[in-house]
Order: structure tokens, then C-alpha cells, then sequence
């Protein structure tokens, strides 16, 4: 057994890829699989054009959060931070909570998404938490509601409207695809080009 190590040693760190920091104990995250690799890309490249083109903030993809000094330091999927959200960009890590976080679910990764991190994005006030389950093809998504606690947000026809991101309509069909849709498909829908 390793001895704890601080936050900031573990940011120093150059081995340490895929890896989380929970309680003074790094947590070593295993490789993900391509449906996994696939879905955090499609993602990633959506999210990024639509804040991007409607000038919101910064979307990231696995990079370090420090959600509060109390709560550990986690690696999130994807997540977006406004441009009006006091949490400090750092050069290794966003220090406070993110507006929007996405986490892809993975067997090994079940039960810490749908309860370690979902309490801890919760206490931290992570506005919106979208978990995305592509073995069960399920999608589940969350607002943080007036008394700071997660309410499952309703789907109009397997459509997700976004809360966090005004005007972002997701429809679930699209992750569960094979392939995934071209990003210039899910752009115009959104009638972004």
C-alpha cells in the first residue's frame, strides 16, 4: 500500500495517465474501450462546436477537476465550464466545479459514476450530469435543482434538452448509432451550418 500524497503532488506526476485522486490515494484508471474512445470524441467534437459557436465558455475532455478542498480530484469524460464561472482554469486542472460534466459509464466504472461521482458532483454544485451507459444503451441526464440536489431531467421523444446549454437538444438515438453520426449531421440538425 502507497502512502497518501497530496493534490498537488499527484498533479506533478508525469506516469500517471487516466488517473484519479481520491482521499490522498491515486486511483489508476484502466484503458477504455473504442465504443468508449468513440462516443467521448462525438461528444466532445458536438459539444465544443456548439459552445464554441455560440461563445459559452470551454469544453474539456480528460483533464483534472478539483471539485472543492473537501472533495477528491476527479477526471471527467468531458465537461464545460461558462465563462461565468468562478471555478480558477489552472495549468493542470479546473479548481472548483465544472457547470456541465459527462461521464461515459464503463463495467469497471458503474458503480463510481452512479454513486461516488454522482454525490460528488452534487455537493460540489455541478449545475447538469449526463451519464452515458452504452453497454445498456442508456442515457440519463440531471439538474441540480434550487435545493442543490440532482432531479433526472425528462427526454421529449428520446430528446434531451440541455439546461446548462441553452438550446442543445441531444437526441439519445444518435449514441447508440453504429457508426456514430457524422458531426456535420448533428450540426445541422442544430442548425449550426
Amino acid at each position: 500500500m502507497s502512502e497518501p500524497i497530496s493534490y498537488e503532488a499527484f498533479l506533478q506526476r508525469t506516469d500517471l495517465a487516466f488517473a484519479e485522486w481520491v482521499d490522498g490515494k491515486v486511483i489508476v484508471k484502466p484503458s477504455e474501450t473504442s465504443r468508449h474512445q468513440d462516443l467521448a470524441v462525438f461528444l466532445s467534437a458536438s459539444l465544443c462546436f456548439f459552445v464554441e459557436e455560440h461563445g459559452l465558455g470551454w469544453t474539456l475532455s480528460r483533464f483534472q477537476i478539483k471539485l472543492s478542498p473537501d472533495l477528491p480530484g476527479r477526471e471527467p469524460d468531458l465537461f464545460f465550464v461558462h465563462h461565468a464561472n468562478p471555478a480558477k482554469l489552472r495549468t493542470y486542472y479546473l479548481e472548483g466545479p465544472a457547470d456541465l460534466i459527462v461521464e461515459i459509464i464503463s463495467p469497471e466504472s458503474r458503480k463510481r459514476d452512479q454513486k461516488e461521482k454522482f454525490s460528488e458532483y452534487e455537493r460540489a454544485g455541478v449545475k447538469e450530469y449526463w451519464l452515458i451507459d452504452y453497454e445498456r444503451e442508456q442515457a440519463k441526464f440531471y439538474h441540480l435543482n434550487e435545493r442543490g440536489i440532482y432531479q433526472a431531467a425528462l427526454l421529449d421523444e428520446g430528446v434531451f434538452r440541455s439546461e446548462v446549454l441553452e438550446g442543445l437538444e441531444l437526441d439519445t438515438a444518435w449514441l447508440w448509432q453504429e457508426p456514430l453520426p457524422p458531426l456535420m449531421h448533428v450540426l445541422k440538425v442544430w442548425g449550426l451550418i
